[in-house]
């Protein structure tokens, strides 16, 4: 069966618009162009939109996913289990954070008593699975499976007050940065600050810290695009800012 680009718009509930410029970001091109000059899409683009799709409700770019959908070594099949398995852990997320939800009703009503660990075990689970979903497999080849480990336990056995200052510590750390960053100058006293609260943020997830592990980190979050959108989403250019402050903080300036 073929399609228009409005027929397969409302199948996909997409956009014309959004298939055009598909087409024009070389991500998805029609099969041919019609007599009319009307985009014309066949199966193979129906079953690569799904992908796309997939994809994008995964949370990769537009780069990403054409990077991995026009590599000659791209299989559908295989996608399609790691998608499955990917939205698999989602649900199992999905599934932790309604019964956290649902004991604090229950707790609410009187029915149970949940203590204050309970309340955040889901949130706390939530991250790891996410990291694990996101960074998993990159984070395990650079820093190896016991370390990984390590670091998912020391989560999850967090208190509450740990907890809390691990999201302070991050919210003062991007505060820091985007003052810094006003300045323009990575070997500020503020840039500094904001990788030393980094350093200390790192410090909640690893059981130990070196400075050559902070400075391959940082180069990390610029060398991939999902560390760099996390941070950049606060502010252009954070990520390489960040990576700049964190290698003078631990080059051999700051012995």
């Amino acid at each position: 069966m073929e399609y228009t680009v409005q027929k397969l718009g409302q199948l996909a509930g997409i956009s014309t618009r959004t298939l055009r410029y598909y087409d024009e970001f070389g991500l998805l091109r029609p099969a041919r162009i019609n007599s009319s000059g009307y985009r014309i899409y066949g199966q193979a683009e129906v079953d690569l939109l799904q992908q796309i799709l997939f994809y994008r409700e995964l949370g990769l770019t537009l780069e990403a996913i054409k990077e991995i959908v026009t590599s000659p070594s791209f299989d559908g099949a295989q996608a399609l289990r790691e998608h499955h398995e990917k939205l698999l852990q989602r649900r199992n997320q999905l599934d932790e954070l309604i019964a956290n939800v649902e004991q604090t009703l229950a707790q609410s009503e009187g029915r149970i008593t949940m203590s204050n660990e309970e309340k955040f075990a889901g949130f706390k689970q939530k991250l790891i699975d996410d990291n694990e979903q996101k960074y998993g497999q990159e984070v395990r080849e650079k820093y190896g499976e016991e370390a990984v480990e390590k670091s998912n336990r020391k989560l999850s056995n967090m208190t509450e007050e740990q907890y809390t200052a691990l999201q302070q510590l991050e919210a003062d750390m991007f505060a820091s940065l985007e003052q810094a960053m006003e300045e323009g100058d990575s070997a500020s006293e503020l840039a500094q600050k904001a990788a030393d609260l980094h350093r200390q943020w790192l410090s909640f997830y690893w059981d130990t810290y070196t400075k050559e592990a902070h400075a391959g980190v940082a180069q990390m979050y610029v060398d991939d695009e999902r560390f760099t959108a996390y941070y950049d989403k606060v502010r252009p250019g954070m990520a390489k800012f960040l990576r700049d402050a964190v290698h003078v903080y631990t080059g051999p300036s700051q012995e």
